[in-house]
């Protein structure tokens, strides 16, 4: 679901249970789940995160800033990069030459985003044919507060920041994007399919709300 405040859109889940009343919690990741009782109604839900709008806003914009808190790199000298879950010297990861800073930066974004697109597409069909689902596209893109999405239209998005992860966690998320495509919603349902494929799944959420914020340029 989702709903408009201003100029800014806020989407968020929805989980129901047996409960008294509704409650909101933001992951470290920026999502935002929304808990409520069995029966209650959208407009109900909506009005509820409406209320809770300017926190939800505040808060997203902190999470956002904390993720860029890690240093600056200068792209010089011994720095090193992560990728795939590793730490690599730039020049073993793109070719230098004569580039300055930004150029570098520019150029080992697009190694993160050509290296992401190849391992998606060799990682993913092994868990398309286990949830028998199939995406109508899938992109890579830079995202400040999203590791994966999936719309209603199911289409796929990565961060292309997840090629700094390891491959069993860039497993994690194409398979929890995958699994938005049988339930849009964080359910039960949602968690026991995912589950069903990779059982130590909150082993790479944790991963990903520790270590997340050193995966950047």
């Amino acid at each position: 679901m989702q709903i408009q405040i201003g100029d800014q859109i806020i989407q968020f889940h929805v989980q129901y249970s047996k409960r008294s009343k509704i409650s909101l919690h933001i992951e470290t990741n920026g999502l935002i789940i929304v808990k409520a009782p069995k029966g209650t109604g959208e407009d109900v839900i909506k009005d509820a995160v409406e209320r809770h709008g300017e926190w939800i806003l505040e808060n997203q914009q902190r999470l956002a800033a904390a993720r860029q808190a890690p240093k600056v790199k200068e792209y010089q000298g011994e720095e090193r990069y992560l990728y795939l879950g590793k730490e690599y010297l730039l020049h073993e990861l793109i070719e230098p030459g004569a580039r300055n800073a930004e150029e570098l930066k520019l150029e080992l974004k697009k190694f993160y985003f050509a290296s992401l697109k190849k391992i998606v597409a060799r990682r993913m069909p092994q868990y398309q044919a286990q949830l028998k689902v199939k995406p109508k596209t899938v992109d890579i893109v830079e995202s400040a507060t999203k590791w994966g999405s999936c719309s209603a239209d199911k289409k796929l998005t990565f961060n292309y920041r997840l090629a700094m992860a390891p491959p069993e966690v860039i497993d994690y998320v194409i398979i929890h994007e995958l699994c938005h495509l049988l339930h849009m919603n964080h359910d039960r349902s949602f968690w026991r399919r995912l589950g069903s494929i990779m059982p130590d799944y909150k082993e790479k959420e944790a991963y990903l709300a520790r270590f997340g914020q050193f995966m950047t340029l």
